[in-house]
C-alpha cells in the first residue's frame, strides 16, 4: 500500500486531496505547522474531519498528522520516513499578502522546500509540487501554454513558484527523483480559504457589507473547482515522468462582474460594490491551454462554475447557519 506525504494537508486544498486518497485506500501523513494566516481552528476542524474519514473508511491507522515546519529539518526528515510520494503544498499563500511580506515568503517557500527536499534520501520518491498560474505574470498571449516564457512574474509570491519550479528542476538533475510541477489555475470551493475573492464576496453579500471591487470589473480568471484540481494531482501521482510542468485550470475565463453575478444568483441576493483601484500585482487575466495535461495526465475540467458556485454558496451557507463563518 502507497504511503502519500501531503505537505500543508490541513487547508484547503490539502484537505480535499487527503480525504480523496483515504478513501481511495491508501496511507497518508501530512506535515503542517497550522500557520494561523487565518483561523487555525478551521485546520484543525479540517484534520477532524479527515481523522474522521479514516475511521470509517477502516483504517484509522492510515491517517497520520505530523505538526512541523518546512524550515525544521528534524520535522522534515520524520516526514519524509518511509513514503513513496511527496505532494507538496505547502506555502505562504497569496499574491497581495507577498507584496508586504517578502522576505517571509522566500524564507518558508524556498528555504522551506530546499529543507524538504534534502531530507529525501530515496531517490524512487515521486515529488509533486503545488505551483500556481501566477508564474506566468502579465502574459498577454492566451490561453497560458506551460511552454510560453515565465521570467516576468509580477509580484513576490509568483516569483517564489516560479523559483520552487527551477529549484526542483536542478535537484531532479543532482538525484534522479521524478520532479511533477502543477500550475493551479484560481481553486475554489468547500473549504476555501477565507480571505480568497470568492468566499470574501460571499461574506460581503451575505453580511450586506460593501464588496471591494477592483478596477472596471474587466479582469478575467479560468476558476478551477477543487475537485477537478485534486483529479490532476492523483493523475500526476500515478503517471509520473522524470521532470515535467501542467497547467491545471478549467479552461475556461469569467470576469470579475460575471463571478459576482454567479455568487448574487447563488446566495439570492444583490451585492454592494465599493468601486476599487487595480491593485498592485494584479494581472488582467489567467487562462489555461490544459492540453498538455490533457493528453497526458488525462486530465478535463468537469464542473462549469455555475455548478461549483452553487456547490460552493451551499457550503459556505451551512457554515453559516452553523456558525463557523460570520
Amino acid at each position: 500500500m502507497q504511503t502519500v506525504l501531503i505537505t500543508g494537508g490541513a487547508g484547503f486544498i490539502g484537505s480535499h486531496l487527503v480525504e480523496r486518497l483515504l478513501r481511495d485506500g491508501l496511507c497518508v501523513r501530512v506535515l503542517d505547522n497550522l500557520d494561523p494566516f487565518y483561523d487555525v481552528a478551521k485546520k484543525q476542524r479540517n484534520l477532524e474531519m479527515l481523522r474522521a474519514v479514516a475511521s470509517s473508511c477502516g483504517g484509522a491507522s492510515r491517517f497520520e498528522f505530523l505538526l512541523g515546519d518546512l524550515r525544521d529539518a528534524e520535522a522534515c526528515r520524520a516526514a519524509v520516513a518511509g513514503v513513496d510520494v511527496v505532494v507538496h503544498l505547502a506555502a505562504l499563500a497569496g499574491v497581495r499578502p507577498s507584496i508586504q511580506e517578502p522576505v517571509r515568503y522566500w524564507d518558508v517557500n524556498l528555504l522551506g522546500t530546499q529543507v524538504l527536499l534534502q531530507a529525501i534520501e530515496n531517490p524512487q520518491v515521486r515529488f509533486v509540487f503545488g505551483s500556481s498560474s501566477s508564474v506566468y505574470g502579465g502574459n498577454t498571449k492566451v490561453p497560458f501554454a506551460e511552454s510560453d516564457p515565465v521570467d516576468r512574474p509580477v509580484s513576490p509570491y509568483a516569483a517564489t513558484k516560479k523559483s520552487g519550479e527551477v529549484q526542483l528542476h536542478a535537484w531532479h538533475h543532482l538525484r534522479g527523483n521524478p520532479v511533477t510541477c502543477l500550475r493551479f489555475f484560481t481553486v475554489y470551493g468547500p473549504r476555501q480559504r477565507p480571505e480568497m475573492a470568492i468566499h470574501q464576496f460571499a461574506r460581503h453579500i451575505t453580511n450586506g457589507t460593501e464588496l471591494p471591487f477592483f478596477g472596471d470589473g474587466s479582469t478575467r480568471r479560468d476558476y478551477t473547482y477543487v475537485e477537478d484540481i485534486v483529479a490532476g494531482i492523483v493523475a500526476a501521482m500515478d503517471k509520473p515522468k522524470p521532470y515535467a510542468i501542467y497547467n491545471l485550470g478549467g479552461a475556461a475565463t469569467t470576469s470579475l462582474a460575471e463571478l459576482v453575478g454567479h455568487l448574487e444568483r447563488a446566495l439570492g441576493r444583490p451585492a454592494r460594490r465599493k468601486l476599487l483601484p487595480d491593485q498592485p500585482g494584479d494581472v488582467p487575466i489567467t487562462y489555461a491551454d490544459v492540453s498538455l495535461a490533457g493528453r497526458e495526465l488525462g486530465y478535463r475540467s468537469s464542473t462549469p462554475l455555475a455548478q461549483g458556485i452553487d456547490k460552493f454558496c451551499a457550503w459556505y451557507m451551512q457554515e453559516k447557519r452553523e456558525g463557523r463563518v460570520l
